[in-house]
């Protein structure tokens, strides 16, 4: 990367910046997606473009890889994974699901198909529902593949490959997510020790939270090959970003999971009244009060 790519940048030792900055305006949170699993669970969302790490990201969070070792998400629709251990099942434009042999993942239809269903018995699915969405650049795949799904998300991590991060066309598509759902979500610039030096590493970081100021809750730098490396060593991990993003990204999902829970319960409340008041003109007098009054006029007689 030529150094003097961006001259207004602030250059520092320090390049792990979190941030991407405040909204310039404050904005209402959009709505929550529609619960019709049941499960109360938010719904993440993994999008970027083509080789941008969101295979590599979701087998981090899951511990394992979600599809069989000769299957690759690229030519795919959405991969919906949930904790568990059902039966995989796909889910066609109207909602009617099929039984799916995993094995024979290539021989779904993308253009007939909604998303695949899959169960897998992982601690982060404990949290949330992952959705892995297909590349947004890849030009044999039409957008509805993904954009029929998006409206599901409560959040999206949008991963983006430091060596060429957030392109034109990738701002473009963020462009066209809710500000609602934008604020609720992060960047990660993926593959950071693919730029060897600092310098370079702090001016990407730099360049991309002011051109993407205000649409994103935070920007994480991160090397997910170094952190699917460090196992247990907590330095390493650290040092990959992953943990500045893990306690970033469960905090959030956790407060999505409260404001559904809040929500809940206020829809609860208000279909429950406190009580039930009739209209005085056909409201019953006591039956006590009803036979004072026979027996009054009994005496008057």
């Amino acid at each position: 990367m030529n150094e003097h790519e961006y001259p207004d940048a602030e250059i520092d030792g320090d390049f792990d910046v979190i941030e991407a900055g405040e909204p310039a305006a404050p904005r209402a949170p959009a709505p929550l997606a529609a619960d019709d699993t049941g499960t109360g669970k938010p719904r993440l969302c993994l999008m970027g473009e083509f080789s941008a790490g969101k295979s590599t990201l979701s087998n981090l969070l899951l511990g394992e890889a979600a599809l069989p070792v000769n299957v690759t998400a690229t030519q795919l629709p959405p991969i919906w994974i949930s904790h568990g251990d059902e039966a995989p099942y796909r889910v066609d434009l109207d909602g009617e699901e099929y039984e799916l042999d995993l094995e024979r993942l290539t021989d779904v239809s993308v253009e007939d198909t909604s998303h695949i269903r899959i169960f897998r018995d992982a601690p982060f699915l404990e949290h949330c529902d992952l959705i892995d969405m297909p590349g947004i650049s890849d030009p044999n795949m039409d957008a509805d593949v993904w954009q029929r799904v998006l409206p599901m998300a409560d959040m999206i991590v949008w991963c983006t490959h430091a060596t060429q991060a957030w392109r034109q066309s990738e701002a473009a598509v963020w462009n066209t997510i809710a500000p609602g759902l934008q604020a609720r979500s992060l960047l990660l610039l993926t593959r950071m020790d693919k730029i060897l030096s600092e310098r370079d590493r702090a001016r990407v970081v730099k360049r991309v939270g002011r051109e993407t100021k205000g649409l994103f809750h935070g920007l994480f730098p991160i090397s997910l090959t170094r952190a699917m490396a460090a196992g247990d060593d907590a330095g390493k991990w650290a040092e990959s970003g992953a943990a500045d993003f893990e306690e970033a990204l469960l905090a959030q999902l956790g407060a999505i999971a409260e404001g559904r829970a809040d929500a809940a319960a206020e829809a609860a409340a208000a279909a429950t009244p406190d009580r039930v008041v009739m209209p005085a003109r056909i409201r019953p007098r006591p039956l006590a009060a009803r036979r004072t009054a026979r027996t009054s006029g009994h005496d008057a007689a």
